[in-house]
């Protein structure tokens, strides 16, 4: 729009309003293509799987390990449910049993960077992709394997990010049902939000960081079985390979 208005603008007398305008236009498009990662603005991401027709859904959970993965992880085995954790690297070098713990009992460890800070979005391609090495080599550590999940702090995505995933070759996993357990300590209304937003292939986003979050899981946990959800594990979900081969 801004190279079409400078063009006409050699024939026609135009305000610069409308150059204004134009570039306005282009700046909100980036802002939300990439604050919404289901945009797939900068990458392609795997939100749901809309295709899928059966009660099936996944549950992630973001920000560990921490404290609290254990009650998430006895939790998960009560009811007999896989999940994926997107795991900060430099918590997974400070709680390596933790995590040991998830991929024994047949959850899905995956990167979501090292240190998760908040200038991640503005960290260089080349920073970007130490982030997503040391936090693989964490992983492939403790576990034997190596990660090819990937989930972006905040869920934003940039040009440096896209460039990254270009070399690491990363999946790149987003939601559709965002629990907001990681800002929220009001457990009806995070139970709530999740419920009422409950499809086939959906994928629950939680954060295995707080009580709330425990309290919050197993009551969505006993509403799935009742209305017949199966909760599987997201590779199955998404029909995508959760490691490298070996």
């Amino acid at each position: 729009m801004a190279i079409t208005l400078a063009l006409l603008s050699l024939f026609a007398s135009l305000s610069w309003w409308f150059l204004g305008f134009a570039i306005l236009v282009w700046m909100t498009i980036v802002v939300i293509g990439s604050a919404w990662i289901g945009s797939n603005y900068h990458v392609k991401t795997h939100c749901s799987n809309l295709s899928e027709k059966e009660n099936k859904i996944a549950i992630t959970f973001d920000d560990g390990p921490s404290e609290f993965t254990p009650k998430v992880l006895e939790l998960l085995e009560r009811f007999g449910v896989k999940a994926a954790f997107f795991c900060i690297g430099k918590n997974v070098d400070a709680h390596p049993e933790i995590v040991r713990q998830m991929f024994q009992n047949g959850h899905i460890v995956a990167n979501h960077s090292y240190l998760h800070g908040k200038d991640f979005d503005w960290k260089n391609s080349g920073e970007v992709l130490s982030e997503l090495a040391k936090t693989d080599e964490a992983i492939s550590k403790v576990c034997g394997r190596k990660p090819r999940f990937f989930r972006p702090p905040y869920g934003v995505t940039n040009p440096s990010i896209a460039k990254a995933l270009q070399v690491t070759k990363h999946d790149v996993i987003g939601w559709n049902i965002r629990s907001m357990d990681g800002f929220s300590k009001d457990e009806n209304a995070i139970y709530e939000r999740i419920v009422r937003q409950i499809k086939p292939g959906a994928i629950i986003l939680m954060h295995d960081t707080s009580q709330v979050t425990v309290n919050v899981l197993e009551r969505i946990l006993l509403t799935l079985r009742e209305k017949n959800f199966k909760i599987v594990p997201i590779d199955a979900l998404l029909g995508l390979t959760a490691y490298e081969e070996d």
